[in-house]
Protein backbone atom coordinates (compact mmCIF):
# COMPACT_ATOMS: atom_id res chain seq x y z
CA UNK A 1 0.00 0.00 0.00
CA UNK A 2 1.76 3.25 -1.41
CA UNK A 3 1.96 6.07 1.32
CA UNK A 4 2.35 9.49 0.04
CA UNK A 5 3.20 12.31 2.13
CA UNK A 6 1.62 16.38 0.94
CA UNK A 7 3.35 18.97 2.43
CA UNK A 8 1.92 22.41 1.94
CA UNK A 9 4.77 25.21 2.53
CA UNK A 10 4.70 28.75 2.60
CA UNK A 11 7.84 30.21 4.16
CA UNK A 12 8.54 28.00 5.98
CA UNK A 13 12.60 27.35 5.59
CA UNK A 14 13.15 27.67 9.72
CA UNK A 15 10.25 24.74 10.47
CA UNK A 16 10.48 22.45 7.33
CA UNK A 17 13.48 20.54 8.07
CA UNK A 18 12.38 19.18 11.11
CA UNK A 19 9.09 18.17 9.70
CA UNK A 20 11.01 15.99 6.92
CA UNK A 21 13.92 14.73 9.27
CA UNK A 22 10.79 13.15 11.08
CA UNK A 23 9.11 11.51 7.86
CA UNK A 24 12.23 10.21 6.65
CA UNK A 25 13.08 8.19 10.19
CA UNK A 26 10.32 6.42 9.57
CA UNK A 27 9.96 5.88 5.91
CA UNK A 28 13.61 4.95 4.58
CA UNK A 29 13.52 1.29 5.14
CA UNK A 30 9.62 1.37 3.04
CA UNK A 31 11.62 2.49 -0.13
CA UNK A 32 9.23 2.80 -3.35
CA UNK A 33 6.10 2.25 -1.15
CA UNK A 34 6.42 5.67 0.39
CA UNK A 35 7.18 9.09 -1.73
CA UNK A 36 7.24 12.82 0.05
CA UNK A 37 5.94 15.69 -1.79
CA UNK A 38 6.59 19.23 -0.65
CA UNK A 39 4.01 21.85 -2.32
CA UNK A 40 5.72 24.91 -2.52
CA UNK A 41 2.85 27.57 -2.09
CA UNK A 42 4.54 31.02 -3.25
CA UNK A 43 6.85 30.92 -0.94
CA UNK A 44 9.44 34.09 -0.83
CA UNK A 45 11.81 32.24 1.29
CA UNK A 46 14.42 29.27 1.01
CA UNK A 47 11.43 27.13 0.75
CA UNK A 48 11.70 25.40 -2.33
CA UNK A 49 15.63 25.09 -1.43
CA UNK A 50 15.53 23.68 1.74
CA UNK A 51 12.77 21.28 0.29
CA UNK A 52 15.20 20.14 -2.29
CA UNK A 53 17.98 20.03 -0.27
CA UNK A 54 16.12 16.36 1.53
CA UNK A 55 15.86 15.05 -1.77
CA UNK A 56 12.28 14.61 -1.61
CA UNK A 57 9.69 16.19 -4.87
CA UNK A 58 8.65 19.73 -4.53
CA UNK A 59 5.56 20.64 -6.58
CA UNK A 60 4.88 24.74 -6.86
CA UNK A 61 2.09 26.16 -6.55
CA UNK A 62 1.92 29.78 -7.18
CA UNK A 63 -1.84 30.30 -6.14
CA UNK A 64 -1.46 31.22 -2.11
CA UNK A 65 -3.52 28.92 -0.12
CA UNK A 66 -4.00 26.20 2.36
CA UNK A 67 -6.17 24.01 -0.08
CA UNK A 68 -5.03 25.33 -3.04
CA UNK A 69 -1.49 23.51 -1.71
CA UNK A 70 -3.04 20.20 -0.52
CA UNK A 71 -5.17 19.61 -4.31
CA UNK A 72 -1.72 20.30 -5.59
CA UNK A 73 -0.05 17.46 -3.94
CA UNK A 74 -2.77 15.14 -4.18
CA UNK A 75 -2.94 16.01 -7.91
CA UNK A 76 0.72 15.37 -8.02
CA UNK A 77 0.68 12.14 -5.58
CA UNK A 78 0.38 8.13 -6.70
CA UNK A 79 -0.22 6.69 -3.71
CA UNK A 80 -3.32 5.01 -2.03
CA UNK A 81 -3.18 7.04 0.94
CA UNK A 82 -2.35 10.44 0.64
CA UNK A 83 -1.06 11.72 4.12
CA UNK A 84 -1.42 15.50 4.75
CA UNK A 85 1.23 16.76 7.30
CA UNK A 86 2.01 20.57 7.73
CA UNK A 87 5.30 21.74 7.46
CA UNK A 88 5.68 22.41 11.26
CA UNK A 89 4.86 19.40 12.40
CA UNK A 90 6.66 15.88 13.16
CA UNK A 91 5.18 12.46 13.75
CA UNK A 92 5.24 10.83 16.95
CA UNK A 93 7.02 7.71 16.94
CA UNK A 94 4.96 5.17 14.83
CA UNK A 95 2.52 7.04 13.25
CA UNK A 96 3.64 5.86 10.23
CA UNK A 97 3.65 2.20 11.25
CA UNK A 98 -0.28 2.84 12.99
CA UNK A 99 -1.65 4.39 9.51
CA UNK A 100 -0.49 1.73 7.70
CA UNK A 101 -2.21 -1.12 10.04
CA UNK A 102 -5.52 0.95 10.46
CA UNK A 103 -6.15 1.15 6.70
CA UNK A 104 -4.96 -2.45 5.80
CA UNK A 105 -7.33 -3.67 8.76
CA UNK A 106 -10.61 -1.49 7.60
CA UNK A 107 -10.99 -1.67 3.66
CA UNK A 108 -13.64 0.56 4.39
CA UNK A 109 -11.76 3.47 6.05
CA UNK A 110 -11.43 6.18 4.23
CA UNK A 111 -9.89 8.97 6.51
CA UNK A 112 -7.87 8.81 9.35
CA UNK A 113 -6.70 11.45 11.91
CA UNK A 114 -5.76 12.51 15.34
CA UNK A 115 -4.98 15.37 17.56
CA UNK A 116 -1.52 17.29 18.21
CA UNK A 117 0.41 17.53 20.73
CA UNK A 118 2.04 21.15 21.08
CA UNK A 119 5.48 20.30 21.41
CA UNK A 120 6.55 24.24 22.20
CA UNK A 121 4.00 25.29 25.12
CA UNK A 122 3.77 24.58 28.86
CA UNK A 123 2.08 21.61 30.59
CA UNK A 124 -0.31 23.60 31.53
CA UNK A 125 -1.37 24.75 28.68
CA UNK A 126 -0.77 21.04 26.23
CA UNK A 127 -3.39 20.40 29.33
CA UNK A 128 -6.21 22.47 28.68
CA UNK A 129 -5.39 21.58 25.00
CA UNK A 130 -6.26 18.05 26.18
CA UNK A 131 -9.06 19.05 27.71
CA UNK A 132 -10.92 20.63 24.57
CA UNK A 133 -9.62 17.54 22.55
CA UNK A 134 -11.83 15.50 24.97
CA UNK A 135 -14.64 17.79 24.45
CA UNK A 136 -13.92 17.57 20.75
CA UNK A 137 -14.18 13.52 21.12
CA UNK A 138 -17.57 13.95 22.78
CA UNK A 139 -18.71 15.60 19.70
CA UNK A 140 -17.34 13.64 16.97
CA UNK A 141 -18.40 10.80 19.01
CA UNK A 142 -22.08 12.52 18.72
CA UNK A 143 -21.83 13.53 14.83
CA UNK A 144 -20.67 10.48 13.42
CA UNK A 145 -22.43 7.95 15.49
CA UNK A 146 -25.60 9.42 16.32
CA UNK A 147 -26.77 12.06 14.36
CA UNK A 148 -24.29 10.84 11.31
CA UNK A 149 -23.85 14.40 9.77
CA UNK A 150 -20.16 13.87 9.55
CA UNK A 151 -17.05 13.26 11.61
CA UNK A 152 -13.89 15.22 12.72
CA UNK A 153 -10.12 15.96 10.96
CA UNK A 154 -7.13 17.41 12.38
CA UNK A 155 -6.10 19.45 9.53
CA UNK A 156 -2.14 18.65 8.73
CA UNK A 157 -2.63 14.94 10.64
CA UNK A 158 -4.73 13.16 8.88
CA UNK A 159 -4.62 10.62 5.96
CA UNK A 160 -7.37 9.63 3.13
CA UNK A 161 -7.61 6.73 0.80
CA UNK A 162 -7.19 7.91 -3.08
CA UNK A 163 -10.63 6.30 -4.33
CA UNK A 164 -12.60 8.19 -1.94
CA UNK A 165 -10.86 11.64 -1.99
CA UNK A 166 -11.41 11.25 -5.85
CA UNK A 167 -15.49 10.29 -5.49
CA UNK A 168 -16.08 13.68 -3.32
CA UNK A 169 -13.84 15.37 -5.72
CA UNK A 170 -10.74 16.66 -4.23
CA UNK A 171 -10.46 19.36 -1.52
CA UNK A 172 -12.27 22.54 -1.89
CA UNK A 173 -10.52 25.42 -2.65
CA UNK A 174 -13.13 27.96 -2.10
CA UNK A 175 -12.65 28.02 1.27
CA UNK A 176 -9.57 29.25 2.45
CA UNK A 177 -8.18 27.96 5.98
CA UNK A 178 -11.06 27.58 8.91
CA UNK A 179 -13.21 24.85 7.83
CA UNK A 180 -11.66 23.38 5.62
CA UNK A 181 -10.74 19.57 7.60
CA UNK A 182 -13.87 19.68 8.72
CA UNK A 183 -15.07 19.72 5.14
CA UNK A 184 -12.83 16.79 4.28
CA UNK A 185 -14.17 15.14 7.25
CA UNK A 186 -18.36 15.75 6.33
CA UNK A 187 -17.49 14.69 2.58
CA UNK A 188 -15.42 11.92 3.58
CA UNK A 189 -17.76 10.32 6.21
CA UNK A 190 -20.10 10.49 3.43
CA UNK A 191 -18.23 7.62 1.10
CA UNK A 192 -16.79 5.58 4.09
CA UNK A 193 -15.27 5.47 7.66
CA UNK A 194 -14.10 8.45 8.71
CA UNK A 195 -12.31 7.87 12.24
CA UNK A 196 -10.45 10.23 14.83
CA UNK A 197 -7.95 8.44 17.33
CA UNK A 198 -6.30 9.67 20.16
CA UNK A 199 -3.85 6.68 18.60
CA UNK A 200 -2.43 8.95 15.63
CA UNK A 201 -0.74 11.65 17.50
CA UNK A 202 0.90 14.47 15.62
CA UNK A 203 3.86 16.94 17.34
CA UNK A 204 2.63 20.31 16.08
CA UNK A 205 4.04 23.86 16.90
CA UNK A 206 1.38 26.01 18.78
CA UNK A 207 3.01 29.74 17.33
CA UNK A 208 -0.79 30.58 16.32
CA UNK A 209 -2.46 29.48 18.82
CA UNK A 210 0.45 31.71 20.93
CA UNK A 211 -0.42 34.88 18.61
CA UNK A 212 -3.95 34.82 18.73
CA UNK A 213 -4.71 33.14 22.19
CA UNK A 214 -5.43 29.93 22.59
CA UNK A 215 -9.28 30.63 23.82
CA UNK A 216 -10.08 32.63 20.65
CA UNK A 217 -8.72 29.68 18.60
CA UNK A 218 -10.74 27.34 20.42
CA UNK A 219 -13.70 29.29 20.05
CA UNK A 220 -13.31 29.92 16.49
CA UNK A 221 -12.86 26.18 15.58
CA UNK A 222 -15.52 25.17 17.33
CA UNK A 223 -17.91 27.65 15.86
CA UNK A 224 -16.66 26.84 12.35
CA UNK A 225 -16.69 22.94 12.63
CA UNK A 226 -20.51 23.44 13.62
CA UNK A 227 -21.37 25.92 11.00
CA UNK A 228 -18.85 23.22 8.33
CA UNK A 229 -20.96 20.43 9.46
CA UNK A 230 -24.61 21.70 9.29
CA UNK A 231 -24.16 24.55 6.98
CA UNK A 232 -21.70 23.11 4.33
CA UNK A 233 -19.83 26.12 4.65
CA UNK A 234 -17.18 27.90 7.19
CA UNK A 235 -18.78 30.85 8.95
CA UNK A 236 -15.13 32.58 9.32
CA UNK A 237 -13.38 33.32 5.59
CA UNK A 238 -10.71 35.98 7.18
CA UNK A 239 -7.53 34.91 8.62
CA UNK A 240 -4.36 36.30 9.97
CA UNK A 241 -1.54 34.28 8.08
CA UNK A 242 1.40 33.84 11.00
CA UNK A 243 3.39 32.86 8.79
CA UNK A 244 3.84 36.89 7.15
CA UNK A 245 6.40 39.11 8.75
CA UNK A 246 3.82 41.70 9.33
CA UNK A 247 1.03 38.91 10.70
CA UNK A 248 -0.82 40.23 7.39
CA UNK A 249 -5.05 38.86 7.66
CA UNK A 250 -5.95 37.42 4.36
CA UNK A 251 -9.69 38.17 3.40
CA UNK A 252 -11.54 35.65 1.37
CA UNK A 253 -14.57 36.08 -0.53
CA UNK A 254 -17.39 34.21 1.50
CA UNK A 255 -18.93 31.39 -1.34
CA UNK A 256 -21.68 29.21 -0.18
Amino acid sequence: MRLSFVIPAYNEEAYLPACLESVLAQTRELGDAVEIIVVNNASTDRTREVALSYGVRVVDEPQKGLTFARQAGFAASTGELIANVDSDSRLTPGWVATVLKEFAAEPKLVSLSGPFIYYDMSPSQRFSVQIFYLIAYLVYVLNRYILRAGSMVQGGNFVLRRTALEQIGGFDTSISFYGEDTDIARRMHQVGEAKFTFDLKMYSSARRLKKEGTLRIALRYTINYFWTIFGKTPYTAEYTDIREKTDTKVAVEHKG
